[in-house]
């Protein structure tokens, strides 16, 4: 599952960011997302290739990846 949704990432970031396919690969690879992507026990690997690929896209932006949608608090 993991080797599927990276070939979709790399294939996202050539179209969105315009990249080689090469850049797009070492991009993703040297990614915080694909990390915890590979990190079996994270569950990423089980969401859809736009899911995983919003986070990727934040972290591109910001510099590190935010988890934002991830609450501490507990119930």
């Amino acid at each position: 599952m993991v080797e599927s949704i990276s070939a979709d990432l790399a294939e996202l970031l050539t179209r969105d960011y315009g990249m080689s396919i090469t850049d797009a690969l070492d991009t993703l690879y040297n990614s915080e997302t694909y990390a915890i992507l590979s990190n079996y026990k994270t569950g990423l690997y089980f969401q859809s290739s736009l899911y995983v690929y919003s986070f990727l896209k934040s972290e591109l932006s910001f510099g590190k990846l935010v988890w934002s949608c991830i609450s501490t608090k507990t119930v």
